[in-house]
């Protein structure tokens, strides 16, 4: 890719950005979000086009208009926001747009063995008869790896491919790209996880506000020069202090015998004021649908919820709402932010009751002004308080969703993969955004799979396997083999 430039509305996305890929290789591209990375890997799928620039594959320019045309040249992408059909299964979801046939009709048997020999080369096993829409967030992951595989790509873009799978599917998707590569694929791999990229990445290149600032053999790019490098200045490495909790701080969050099939099994816990209570566990384990059943996004079939002290009944999304819940979800795509919506309208959905005049219709110019507020605030980057969700970075998608929770002044704020797919950058504004939460008085429940965050960003670390809490650590006596054991059923 030679001199690539875009520009949307208000902002130069891409400014003459040239990447060269090698047979044989994996190129990690990494930047803050909104750097331009997935912009850049867009405009090769076809999926996007360029203002400026060229494209050679094998030494010949090629025009790519289309995601068709880039799969006829042997492309594929794996994108960080799932690209799959819903209602439709793992195999059909495989084969989709290149269908086996017998006659006018679909070849079923020809499309399971497709499916089956490419799950069979990730070494995984999935249900492959159920709608996707039913499978957790890292089974949704490997169906979209499985899905270009199958096609037998040449050059194949992985953006954050990561972001939901656990260390033993990592390793096993590790193991995938170094058979890929030993056939000659060349791969563009991007991920904020920089401890992945020794293990992975031949060469790493660093984009900054639509630039590339700097390319070298991954042996020769400490993380802390790639750090630099991605945002301009030095970040500190270690996660901000917390606040000191009092023993007999007030109960602000007490979950008793929390039950919901499946995942939530008899949930017991409290979180006092200040506090950051970290649930660890495998995918799968019911983390998630402990903080949904709490926030009303599944309704809980039995067991009690206290409030401040105040018994509350959660039967829907604007209960947990009214009881003061801000609940940023694992997927902002699907369940946080409405992609069509502008930032305004998103930031103030959720309490549009503050905007209400005495006619019954929206101030216009309260919200804009309420939201541009936010924007400066978090450091959200858009153009205007009138751009599409759409149409913003991974990370700035995520401020938006914190916008909207921080609008409603909650008392307890349930994080569900807060840094998914966050630059280090964003991660360490979150952290701190955190902390200045905890030091108002917020209890926080933290969800995350990445157990560096967990153990630095959690007052009491709570272990769940199979829908219960199996161990409890207090933040000084966790250690990653410890959380790990109690989490796989090692310890008891």
């Amino acid at each position: 890719m030679r001199g690539i430039g875009k520009t949307f509305p208000g902002v130069r996305a891409l400014d003459d950005v040239s990447l060269d890929l090698q047979a044989g290789e994996v190129h990690a591209l990494v930047g803050e979000n909104g750097a331009g990375k997935s912009t850049l890997m867009k405009i090769l799928a076809g999926a996007l086009a360029a203002d400026t620039g060229e494209i050679a594959i094998d030494g010949k320019t090629v025009t790519i208009g289309s995601p068709r045309a880039a799969e006829n040249l042997g492309v594929g992408m794996i994108y960080q926001e799932f690209n799959l059909v819903p209602a439709l299964n793992a195999v059909d979801n495989i084969v989709l747009g290149n269908e086996p046939a017998k006659g006018l009709l679909l070849d079923e048997r020809a499309a399971r063995e497709r499916a089956e020999a490419v799950f069979a080369e990730l070494g995984i096993t999935l249900p492959l008869t159920v709608d996707t829409s039913s499978l957790r967030v890292a089974q949704q992951q490997m169906i979209e790896i499985a899905k270009v595989l199958s096609r037998s790509a040449r050059i194949i873009v992985m953006d954050e491919p990561t972001a939901a799978l656990t260390d033993r599917e990592i390793t096993k998707l590790f193991e995938v790209i170094r058979t890929l590569k030993a056939r000659g694929a060349g791969i563009v791999y991007i991920s904020h996880r920089l401890e992945e990229l020794p293990d992975i990445a031949d060469r790493v290149t660093v984009l900054r506000d639509g630039r590339v600032i700097e390319t070298r053999a991954t042996k020769d790019f400490p993380p802390d020069d790639i750090i630099r490098a991605m945002v301009g200045r030095q970040l500190e490495s270690h996660f901000p202090d917390l606040p000191t909790v009092a023993p007999d701080a007030p109960v602000v969050l007490a979950v008793r015998d929390l039950t919901r099939a499946p995942g939530v099994n008899g949930v017991s816990f409290e979180v006092r004021r200040g506090e950051i209570v970290g649930l660890a566990g495998l995918v799968g384990a019911g983390r998630t649908e402990i903080v949904r059943a709490i926030a009303g996004a599944d309704i809980p079939q039995q067991g009690t919820i206290d409030v401040q002290g105040r018994a509350i009944r959660i039967r829907s999304p604007h209960d947990g709402i009214a009881a003061g819940f801000a609940f940023i979800t694992e997927d902002r795509k699907a369940q946080g932010l409405v992609l069509g919506m502008s930032v305004r309208e998103n930031v103030t959905l959720a309490h549009l009751e503050q905007f209400v005049e005495r006619d019954r219709l929206i101030d216009r110019r309260k919200e804009q002004a309420t939201t541009q507020e936010y924007i400066e605030r978090l450091d959200i980057r858009t153009p205007s308080t009138e751009q599409l969700a759409r149409n913003l970075s991974g990370g700035n998608q995520q401020k938006v969703v914190l916008a909207k929770w921080l609008l409603g002044n909650a008392g307890v704020f349930l994080f569900d993969e807060p840094t998914r797919g966050i630059d280090v950058g964003a991660k360490a504004e979150i952290y701190n955004l955190m902390v200045k939460l905890a030091n108002g008085g917020a209890g926080i429940v933290m969800v995350s799979s990445e157990l560096p965050e967990v153990l630095g960003m959690a007052h009491r670390i709570l272990v769940i396997r199979g829908g219960r809490i199996v161990r409890e650590f207090a933040r000084g006596d966790a250690t990653p083999d410890a959380v790990i054991a109690a989490a796989t059923g090692a310890a008891a």
